[in-house]
C-alpha cells in the first residue's frame, strides 16, 4: 500500500477516462476513482468514449468489456490504432478464458472481474501506474539530456570518432575554432588539427588510455585550417556497448587558447620544436619605465607594445604569436626556413624602424618604443642562449646579438667560476690569502716613497693566482668579505716592517659592508700611531649607490690621519664635482689614459687638464700603468707627483 501511495502521489494528475454503460456501477466505481485521481472523465458507451479520446488526451482507459454500439473489445481495437502506449483496463463480469486471451492478444494492461474487489484494483492498478511511473521518468530523463546536450553542444566543442580516429561527428564550435567545414572533417582522421609541436609520445599515451577503455584528460595544443594555433582542455571518453565494447569515441573540449599563460604557451611551443629561430625582445630601459610608471601603465606599454610587435612581424614572417614573457620581454618563434643571408640584416632594420614609433598609451602618456633584440637559430637551449644574449647587449649597452651556443658559453664560465671559488675557499681556510707589493715612486727625488698592497691568491701548488683571476667572482661568492679582511690585516701589520705609506683598494661593496668597516676602524685604533701611513684608495664606479654613506665614511677614517684616494680618475665614472664631497688628497690617474700618452695626444690632453686640476686644489697625483722610458719622461714633464707601474717595479711580496 506504501508503495502505491508513492506511485498515487507521483501520478495523481494522469488523465483517466472510465466507460460503463450500467448506470449503477458507472456511479459507484467513478466515486471510487474519484479518490485516486484529479482528472477523470467518464462516458456511458464505447463510441462516447471513442470521441472522448480523440478529443482528448487520457493515460489510463478503465472499460467495461460489454457494452452496446461499440463493446470493449473493439474500443480497445480502435484506441491502439490512435495510441499503441496507452494503458487499458478491461471490467468484466465474466472471466472465460477466450475473453481473456483476446484482452491478451489486444495488449490490454489489466483485467478485473466484477464485483470490483479492491485490493485487487490496487495490485492491477499499480501495475498499470508502475508503467507510467517509468515511463514518465523516462521522458524526463530523455528531455534533460536533450537540454544537457544543447548545454554541452552551446558552450564545447564536440567530436566523434570511429576506433580508428575517423572524424564522424563534429559540432559548429568544432567548425568554428578549426576553421575546417563540417565536409571537411567528417571522413578525415582527427590529426587533421593536430599540431607538429606535440611529440608523438603525447598521442601514444592518449590512445593507450582510450583504447584501454579510460578517461584521457588534459590540455591539447591544436592548429586549424590557417596554421594558427589553439589550446583546448580535453576529456576523450571511449563509448562502450552493453558488452563492453568499444564503439566510438566522444571527445568534449573547451578553448583555454586566451587563459593560458603566455609563458606556459611559449615554453610549450619552444620545447616541442627545437629547430627554431627564437627572437628574444626586451623593451629598452625598462628598470627605469619600472621605476617611472604605475603598474598599470606598465601594463598598458606592454599590451601596446606587444600588438605593436605581433602587426609589424606579421608582414614579413608566418608565426603563431608573440609572446608576452612580462617585465617588459617579448619573444618570437620562427620555422628556420627563414634563415637566409638577408635574415639578420632584416631584423636589424625593423629594428630601426620599429624605433621611429611613438604608442599613445593614455590621454596624456606617449611612449617611444625601443626594443633590444638577441636572436638565436643554433646550438642547444637556445632560450636560456637568448637570455644570456639579452644580458649581454644590456650590460654592454648594445641594441642587437646573436647569441647563438651562448649557454654552452655560459656553463663553460660557470663551471670554471665553480673552480675559482673552490680556490678562493681552499685559499681562505688556509691563510693563502697574501698581499703582493708594487713601489710608487716620487718623480722628483725617483725614490720609493709608498707601496700599493695587491691581493693575491697561493693555489695549492704554490702557483700565484691575480686578482684578475678570482677577484670579481668573489664578489659574487659569500669569500670576498674574508679576502678583503686578509688583505687589511696584511696591508696594517706591514706597517709595522716599513715606514712607507702603504696604499690599500676599497670598494663600495666593502664600505656598505658593517663588518668590513668594523674591521677598518677596529685597525685604525689598534695602530693609530701608523694610520696616518694609510692611503685607502676608493674605486668610484657606478656600484656606489648612497654617496652620503661613502661621504660619511671618508670623514670619519680621516679623523685617523688617513688619506684618500681617488683610483682610476679620469675613467668613464669620474666626477669632478663629486670630489668636492669626498675631499681627496690623491688622484690615481686611469691606466688607460697613461698606457698610450705617447702616442695619444687626446689621452695627453685629458692627463694634462686633471694635473691642473689637481694643483689647483692641492692634491697629489699617480699616474699608474708607466711601462716604459718614453712614459715616464712624459710623465715627468706633465708634473705629475708619482709614476707606478712595471717600468719601475713589479708587485712583489715583502
Amino acid at each position: 500500500m506504501d508503495y502505491f501511495k508513492k506511485l498515487f502521489s507521483e501520478l495523481s494528475d494522469l488523465n483517466i477516462l472510465y466507460v460503463e454503460d450500467e448506470p449503477f456501477s458507472r456511479e459507484m466505481i467513478s466515486l471510487m476513482l474519484k479518490n485516486f485521481f484529479k482528472n477523470l472523465d467518464v462516458a456511458k458507451d464505447g463510441e462516447e468514449a471513442l470521441e472522448k479520446f480523440k478529443q482528448k488526451h487520457y493515460d489510463i482507459i478503465i472499460t467495461d468489456m460489454n457494452m452496446p454500439k461499440l463493446n470493449g473489445f473493439e474500443l480497445a481495437q480502435e484506441i491502439r490504432k490512435l495510441d499503441k502506449e496507452i494503458s487499458i483496463i478491461f471490467l468484466s463480469g465474466s472471466n472465460d478464458i477466450d475473453s481473456l486471451l483476446k484482452s491478451i492478444n489486444i495488449g490490454i494492461d489489466g483485467y478485473l472481474l466484477k464485483p470490483i474487489n479492491l485490493e485487487q484494483f490496487i495490485q492491477v492498478l499499480t501495475r498499470v501506474l508502475q508503467k507510467h511511473y517509468y515511463m514518465k521518468k523516462a521522458k524526463e530523463s530523455e528531455n534533460y539530456l536533450k537540454q544537457f546536450k544543447k548545454a554541452v553542444n552551446e558552450f564545447n566543442i564536440i567530436s566523434k570518432t570511429d576506433l580508428k580516429g575517423v572524424i564522424t561527428y563534429s559540432n559548429k564550435n568544432f567548425e568554428k575554432i578549426s576553421k575546417y567545414s563540417q565536409n571537411e572533417l567528417i571522413g578525415h582522421s582527427h590529426n587533421i588539427v593536430r599540431h607538429p609541436d606535440t611529440d608523438k609520445k603525447f598521442f601514444e599515451n592518449l590512445w593507450d588510455t582510450i583504447q584501454n577503455k579510460k578517461v584521457f584528460k588534459g590540455v591539447i595544443k591544436n592548429r586549424d585550417k590557417e596554421g594558427k594555433s589553439y589550446y583546448v582542455d580535453t576529456i576523450i571518453t571511449p563509448v562502450l556497448d552493453l558488452k563492453g565494447n568499444i564503439q566510438e569515441y566522444l571527445a568534449v573540449r573547451k578553448n583555454i587558447t586566451y587563459f593560458m599563460n603566455p609563458k606556459k604557451m611559449f615554453f610549450d611551443t619552444l620545447n616541442a620544436n627545437k629547430d627554431v629561430i627564437l627572437i628574444y625582445m626586451r623593451l629598452d630601459n625598462y628598470d627605469e619605465l619600472e621605476e617611472f610608471y604605475t603598474k598599470d601603465i606598465l601594463d598598458k606599454i606592454e599590451e601596446k607594445s606587444l600588438k605593436f610587435l605581433d602587426k609589424k612581424f606579421m608582414k614579413y614572417f608566418d608565426f603563431d604569436m608573440v609572446y608576452n614573457l612580462e617585465n617588459g620581454e617579448f619573444a618570437l618563434i620562427l620555422n628556420k626556413n627563414y634563415l637566409n643571408d638577408n635574415f639578420i640584416n632584416l631584423l636589424k632594420n625593423m629594428q630601426k624602424r620599429i624605433k621611429q614609433n611613438v604608442l599613445e598609451i593614455d590621454d596624456n602618456i606617449q611612449y617611444d618604443l625601443n626594443i633590444l633584440m638577441s636572436v638565436v637559430y643554433e646550438g642547444e637551449n637556445i632560450y636560456e642562449s637568448a637570455k644570456i644574449g639579452l644580458k649581454e647587449i644590456i650590460k654592454n649597452k648594445k641594441m642587437f646579438i646573436i647569441a647563438n651556443n651562448y649557454s654552452v658559453k655560459h656553463h663553460e664560465k660557470a663551471k670554471e667560476n665553480l673552480k675559482t671559488i673552490h680556490l678562493i675557499k681552499k685559499a681562505v681556510v688556509n691563510t693563502k690569502v697574501v698581499n703582493f707589493y708594487q713601489a710608487i715612486i716620487n718623480n722628483k727625488t725617483e725614490e720609493v716613497e709608498k707601496y700599493e698592497s695587491l691581493v693575491r691568491i697561493i693555489d695549492e701548488n704554490g702557483k700565484v693566482i691575480s686578482p684578475f683571476f678570482f677577484l670579481d667572482i668573489s664578489k659574487k661568492s659569500n669569500y670576498y668579505p674574508y679576502i678583503t679582511k686578509a688583505v687589511l690585516n696584511n696591508s696594517f701589520g706591514m706597517l709595522k716592517k716599513i715606514n712607507k705609506e702603504i696604499s690599500i683598494n676599497l670598494s663600495f661593496l666593502d664600505i656598505e659592508n658593517d663588518l668590513i668597516k668594523h674591521k677598518i676602524f677596529n685597525l685604525l685604533k689598534e695602530y693609530k700611531e701608523f694610520a696616518s701611513r694609510i692611503v685607502l684608495e676608493i674605486l668610484e664606479d657606478e656600484e656606489i649607490e648612497n654617496f652620503d654613506l661613502m661621504v660619511e665614511f671618508i670623514n670619519e677614517v680621516k679623523k685617523y690621519g688617513v688619506k684618500i684616494a681617488i683610483d682610476d680618475f679620469g675613467s668613464g665614472y669620474s666626477n669632478y664635482i663629486r670630489l668636492l664631497d669626498y675631499q681627496p688628497d690623491i688622484l690615481k690617474i686611469d691606466g688607460s689614459l697613461i698606457k698610450d700618452i705617447d702616442k695619444d695626444e687626446f689621452s695627453r690632453s685629458i692627463v694634462k687638464s686633471i694635473v691642473t686640476f689637481a694643483k689647483e686644489q692641492n692634491l697629489k697625483t699617480v699616474a699608474e700603468f708607466v711601462e716604459n722610458r718614453e712614459i715616464a719622461e712624459i710623465v715627468k714633464k706633465l708634473g705629475i707627483d708619482y709614476s707606478q707601474g712595471y717600468y719601475y717595479a713589479k708587485p712583489e711580496p715583502m
